[in-house]
């Protein structure tokens, strides 16, 4: 039976796809729609499901942090080479690009981020972390392991490709910027286009959220250590108070967003870290402050660093304070940006799949995430995935209480393979020599 339904499926491709394939290619709407349908009813089937959730939860219990993920990226070298999947490795450390298709143009990356989060795991259940300390807790097991079985039906599937599908498997996405060290170092050459999903317990499984232009702020990380001149509390006039100078950059740098920037224009500014002192009557010699910027254009983005710094040095500079002001280049992430034509043809798959009924058009949101890097250097998508139950609490990613409800895998997988698929059959290349893709299983 499982035969049948491929031979239906290379025949509903075959159906609509003359030989060779031209600038003109006149596409059939109804098999088009049919091949989502396909591959989420390929899918559903228990083995298929069964194997994706065993991946994730070999994954779980053993979660490692951006760069550390060695035995992650073995296990899914390991899956690869059963599937016959070459691959290249190591790229970024950990990461590995898996190659399906004819090994021409036109190129269309899928893409799932690997690591962990430094934070010790509450929930109770059979597959909790064996690792302490670190914990899965933003969904990335999961999108690996959807990833695979998206790869599992593709391979399926490579003969009536119409180019080649790259599986971006990433190290780092949790300030690591594991995906600028990807770009640099090879992983996109040659690729006209990527997609990649997020699982989110805010939207209802069975629907997704995305949008068409920024869908997450450009992001930054700053310290500044405010020195001053320590001394007994009870005699402030012989020190140079750099608490109170801390203060006053505090509330200058507030006035950043409140007083300089568009109101149309929203960013964020927020001091999440005060360091300083360690007695009730001594006031110290320095004080260390932190926190986050965002914008969500690079312009704003920019400037508001710009004026940060200028802030922080000229208010301490008046309460006789000098400031050493320090930005995290490793964490600075561009703006999010989904390409229009890319969310247009995001919109008919998950419609086909899902219903358009259950699309959602979300708000653009302050996190960041460095699939921006990718979505910067070519056009991308970035979309999540729904799987909040309709009952039982709801706890959010970087929760030590956070769950992954597995049911919503066949949904990722499915759009995973389709939004390839169907990009491939609608955008033949242009180049008029295409290049071939040469293959090492290991760099």
């Amino acid at each position: 039976m499982a035969f049948l339904k491929w031979v239906l499926l290379i025949f509903t491709l075959h159906s609509f796809m003359p030989t060779p394939i031209s600038s003109n290619l006149s596409l059939n709407k109804e098999a088009l729609a049919q091949i989502p349908l396909n591959f989420l009813e390929f899918s559903k089937k228990p083995e298929i499901m069964d194997w994706m959730v065993n991946i994730r939860r070999k994954i779980h219990e053993n979660r490692e942090l951006g760069y550390e993920e060695f035995e992650t990226s073995k296990l899914i070298r390991a899956e690869l080479d059963l599937m016959g999947i070459p691959y290249k490795y190591p790229i970024a450390a950990t990461g590995v690009v898996g190659y399906i298709g004819t090994g021409k143009p036109p190129f269309v990356a899928l893409r799932a981020d690997m690591d962990a989060l430094a934070m010790e795991e509450l929930v109770e259940w059979g597959h909790k972390s064996k690792v302490p300390g670190k914990m899965h807790a933003c969904g990335h097991d999961a999108h690996v392991a959807m990833l695979l079985g998206a790869a599992k039906m593709l391979q399926h599937n490579q003969n009536d490709l119409q180019g080649t599908v790259v599986l971006i498997f990433q190290p780092a996405e949790e300030g690591g910027g594991g995906a600028k060290i990807m770009l640099d170092e090879g992983a996109l050459d040659n690729v006209d286009a990527i997609f990649a999903l997020h699982v989110t317990a805010r939207v209802p499984i069975g629907m997704v959220a995305s949008r068409p232009g920024p869908i997450s702020a450009a992001m930054g990380f700053f310290e500044a250590v405010i020195n001053g001149k320590g001394g007994h509390a009870a005699i402030p006039q012989h020190t140079v108070d750099p608490i109170l100078a801390a203060s006053n950059v505090i509330v200058s740098l507030q006035h950043l967003v409140s007083r300089e920037a568009d109101p149309l224009d929203s960013q964020v500014v927020s001091i999440a870290k005060f360091q300083g002192g360690g007695a009730f009557n001594v006031i110290p010699d320095s004080v260390t402050i932190g926190g986050t910027f965002r914008a969500f254009s690079k312009e704003s983005f920019l400037q508001l660093r710009q004026r940060i710094e200028e802030v922080i040095s000229k208010q301490a500079s008046v309460q006789r304070c000098n400031a050493t002001v320090i930005f995290d280049e490793r964490s600075m992430y561009p703006v999010n940006s989904n390409n229009k034509e890319l969310h247009e043809h995001f919109r008919k798959v998950a419609g086909e799949i899902l219903g358009f009924e259950n699309i959602i058009e979300m708000q653009p949101q302050m996190g960041g995430e460095d699939f921006a890097f990718f979505s910067e250097s070519i056009p991308g998508l970035f979309f999540f995935l729904g799987m909040k139950e309709t009952e039982g609490a709801v706890h959010s990613g970087h929760s030590p209480y956070f769950r992954v409800n597995e049911d919503v895998f066949p949904y990722g997988a499915a759009l995973h393979a389709s939004l390839a698929t169907t990009y491939l059959l609608q955008n033949p290349t242009k180049h008029i020599s295409p290049p071939e893709v040469s293959y090492r299983d290991e760099l």
